[in-house]
């Protein structure tokens, strides 16, 4: 994704759980034999009520190089709680403790990990680290008993769009192109949706939408046509794929629509991943989101989808 994630990488080259095959071998060491098939399960829809004060949350994260709070002053090793973390993931786990509650997390982050194999071939095709993909690499070790699990997609997504077109992808129809992208994101949203109430039918489920990355730091020196395009895939995901969820009793925290999403100040060096400040604004909003019954629901529309002129 970045050189920051590339880093963490290349400092742990020679641990077991380097390629994806070794994390999920891994994840399976964690996770107990009968939580890896589907239950069976085929209720449509979750709880989406907050935990009741004090009750144990068993909570599962899927997410990218986010969940391990790459960017951040203490960011984490895939596939461990890492209770000093600073990443959103760690600080709300901390926040809801705080809280009176008792929270037995499974952390699945990625870094560099897009929703479906779908995108992650695209983007290797072009060039692109891609780890792995949600549905294959994280779906399959959400825990079966979950009561929580949140989900933060699209941002590596974007940036596999916006790859596949510098490389000449699209043609003559560059936003046709995008929205095609879109259309193959959603349908993988919809089936990590799936496989997730399929495996944890008891799962509370919260999610991210995608903010406009077009308007965030590290794209602010490339072209006009390229910010453009990423904001076209970011709109067309949250406006289309995510934001529609709460359909279907699923709360959303609005990022897209959140001033804080596009401050300077709420980035790392490499202008991409937040910093602690950062994270720590979102960590706020997901531990809001998940103790609240009121949650707001996402923005229709918001100066955040039209940064990009």
């Amino acid at each position: 994704m970045c050189d920051s994630t590339r880093r963490f990488f290349r400092g742990r080259r020679r641990t077991p759980i380097r390629r994806i095959g070794a994390a999920a071998a891994f994840a399976l060491l964690t996770v107990s034999c009968d939580k890896l098939g589907l239950n069976g399960n085929k209720s449509p829809t979750a709880p989406s009520g907050p935990p009741a004060p004090g009750s144990t949350i068993v909570y599962t994260a899927v997410g990218a190089s986010d969940a391990n709070g790459i960017g951040s002053s203490v960011p984490c090793f895939p596939f461990t709680d890492c209770p000093n973390g600073q990443g959103y993931v760690q600080v709300a786990v901390r926040n809801l403790k705080s809280q009176g509650f008792t929270v037995n997390l499974q952390n699945l982050g990625i870094p560099t990990a897009v929703i479906g194999h779908d995108l992650q071939s695209l983007g290797q095709q072009y060039g692109r680290t891609i780890e792995g993909n949600f549905i294959d690499q994280e779906m399959p070790f959400v825990l079966t008993n979950s009561t929580l699990v949140t989900i933060f997609a699209g941002g590596n997504d974007v940036n596999v769009i916006t790859a596949a077109l510098g490389g000449g992808a699209g043609g003559g129809d560059p936003n046709g192109y995008i929205d095609s992208q879109v259309r193959v994101f959603g349908a993988d949203y919809t089936n990590l949706i799936a496989g997730i109430r399929n495996r944890a039918p008891s799962a509370r489920i919260v999610v991210l939408n995608v903010p406009n990355m077009a308007a965030l730091p590290y794209l602010s020196g490339d072209g006009l046509d390229k910010r453009r395009a990423a904001q076209r895939a970011a709109v067309g995901m949250t406006t289309t794929v995510v934001n529609p969820l709460v359909s279907q009793g699923i709360t959303v925290i609005d990022v897209m629509c959140d001033s804080r999403s596009y401050l300077p100040s709420n980035y790392s060096s490499d202008g991409m991943h937040p910093n602690d400040s950062g994270y720590a604004f979102i960590a706020s909003e997901l531990v809001r989101a998940i103790t609240t019954s009121n949650y707001p629901p996402p923005l229709g529309s918001c100066g955040g989808m039209t940064q990009v002129p």
